[in-house]
Order: C-alpha cells, then structure tokens, then sequence
C-alpha cells in the first residue's frame, strides 16, 4: 500500500494533446499515485533536454513509431527531475517521505508531481539547489557514458568536444577535465569564455576553425551536433582514436539514425573505433555524477529558467537554437 502525504488528487501539468508547439499547454489533470516499487516526486524542478523537443515536434519522424503515430500516446513530458519524495509505494526501500532526490525518469516531469521507479532517481547532490541538481541527469549522463563507457578517456589523452556549450557539452568538458585529459571545445565564439571557465584547455570557433581539417589529431572526439560526416571526425583522429556519437539533429525522417548506423559499420574496416551514444542503469550513473559535483569537480551550467506554466516558451526556446547550456523549469 503506498503512504501518501497529500491528499490532493490534481495537479497542474504541461499536457501534449498532439504534435508541434501549439498542441502543448498547461492544464490541471489527475495527479499520480506510486505503484509497486516507485516513488512519488513533488516536483521543485525539471529541466529542457532534445528528447523533449523529439517527443513535441514529432521529428524525426520514426520516433513516431514509439510515441504514437498521429498524436503522443503519453502526454506529459519532461525527463529531468528534482525534488522532495511525497509518498512511495510497496517494496520501496531505498527512500522516504521528505528525502530530495534528483533524477532521470522516463517522462513526466514537466508537472506538479511525478511517479518513478526508485531506481531512476538518487540522493539530490547535498551542495546543489533543486533547480541546479534538475540540470544534471540527462545530460550528466549522456557525458559521463559518452567519455567513460564509449570514449574510454584516460589521464593525458586529447579529448575534442563538438557542442562544448550545450547541456552535454557543457558537462562533459567538466567531466573529461577532472579525469584528467586535454580538452579542446569547439563553440560559437560567443561561449568561448564560457567553456574556458568550465576547463577546457583550447577552444575552437565552429564558424572560423573546421576541426576535422585541422593537423590537430585526438584521442577521443565526443560529436554532440552531429554537423561533420564521420569520415571528416575520422580525420581528426588518431590512428586508433575513438568517436563517439552522442546525438545531432540529422534529418527530418531518421533524425541522427543514418549517421550512427554508418559509423558504426566503417568502425568495422579501420583502426580507428566508432560508437554510438551508449547508456547504462540509471541509479549507479546519478551516484558518480553526485560525488564529483559534491566534490567541486563539476558544475551544472544554466542558462534561464521558466516557471512551470511558461514551459511551452521555455520549448520553443530550446527547439529555436537560442539555449546555451541548460533551460530549467521550476514548478
């Protein structure tokens, strides 16, 4: 049986009733209840990632296959999440009514409250407000198994990171800082000073320095944009040199689909080594992005926040190409 703190049975959310902007509003609909396992979130903050805008748009287009064909079998977004455990459900062990967690839930998030499996969110990193720690989790993460499990960095090597400002980026010149590599960001000239700030050693104008032309060669290349062929990231490279494919908005069909699929296959015939972007389990991920935030290695970085009512501005923002780093919503 869960144990419920409120007794409210609705809350105000943000509601897709279709694909595109104008099919996204604010409206007050049932709240949830934790099931088996889960935990109820009284959400204090969320945060904008591209999987938001994917499930809004509806491109590219196959995503539809998954989220429903002529409209969104789910309507409520939001991934990202951050705040106070109202109420868990049977078998919960690991948290409580009042703990403050952050985390990566499958969708949801952009409301009032929110129920989650308990091992898609973790102890809120104890140095971070709600609405710093709501910046972390996608993100976050997308850096850390980017570097880690699919670029495998080690101390000394040269890490290139195409999109250094974005919410990804942002994180992962942190991350392969702090483990010790050489970083060179490569931006608009208007984030320069801030991906210095965030550690890197070099930075590249995208508009006036093409990296995949360069004589510089890396180590690893982390591509969160998406805007070279693989080829030209391969030139980049050492000779046994890793890219790892993050994401990048491909095209209006297949999204980056193509691209990965593509690398992955020349990765079979050369020395060099291509990967997509990979995942692991939530939980393990959110409890090592914890301790280096605890421990002054990283920082979220955030660009403007939204109140929750305001979240269909704070998307079209996104969608436009107008964030620099990570859009939060406070709720």
């Amino acid at each position: 049986m869960s144990t419920h703190v409120s007794t409210a049975t609705t809350m105000h959310a943000i509601v897709q009733h279709g694909y595109g902007h104008h099919a996204v509003s604010a409206e007050r609909i049932a709240r949830p209840t934790p099931g088996e396992g889960e935990v109820l979130i009284r959400v204090r903050a969320a945060s904008v990632n591209h999987a938001d805008g994917v499930f809004v748009t509806g491109r590219p287009y196959i995503a539809r296959l998954a989220f429903g064909l002529r409209t969104p079998r789910i309507k409520v977004r939001g991934r990202d999440v951050a705040g106070i455990v109202e109420a868990v459900g049977a078998g919960v062990t690991q948290f409580a009514a009042g703990d403050e967690v952050y985390g990566e839930v499958d969708t949801g998030s952009f409301a009032e409250y929110v129920a989650t499996p308990q091992t898609t969110v973790a102890r809120k990193p104890s140095n971070l407000t709600f609405e710093q720690a709501a910046a972390v989790p996608v993100a976050g993460r997308a850096a850390l198994h980017g570097l880690r499990d699919g670029g495998q960095i080690r101390p000394g090597q040269r890490v290139l990171i195409n999109g250094a400002s974005g919410g990804v980026g942002s994180f992962a010149v942190q991350i392969a800082k702090a483990w010790g590599t050489e970083v060179t960001a490569v931006c608009s000239a208007a984030n320069a000073d801030q991906a210095r700030s965030l550690g890197a050693d070099h930075v590249l104008d995208y508009a006036s320095e093409d990296f995949t032309r360069s004589t510089q060669r890396y180590d690893v290349v982390l591509d969160n944009i998406g805007n070279h062929t693989v080829q030209a990231c391969r030139r980049a490279l050492t000779p046994a040199g890793t890219l790892v494919l993050s994401s990048g908005t491909g095209g209006r069909v297949f999204g980056p689909l193509p691209l990965m699929v593509w690398g992955l296959l020349q990765s079979l015939f050369a020395t060099q080594t291509v990967r997509a972007f990979v995942t692991a389990p939530v939980q393990p991920s959110l409890d090592v992005l914890r301790d280096l935030i605890e421990s002054g290695q990283i920082t979220p970085t955030i660009e403007r926040t939204y109140p929750l009512g305001e979240t269909p501005d704070a998307l079209r923002h996104f969608e436009e190409g107008h964030a620099r780093a990570k859009i939060v919503i406070m709720a």
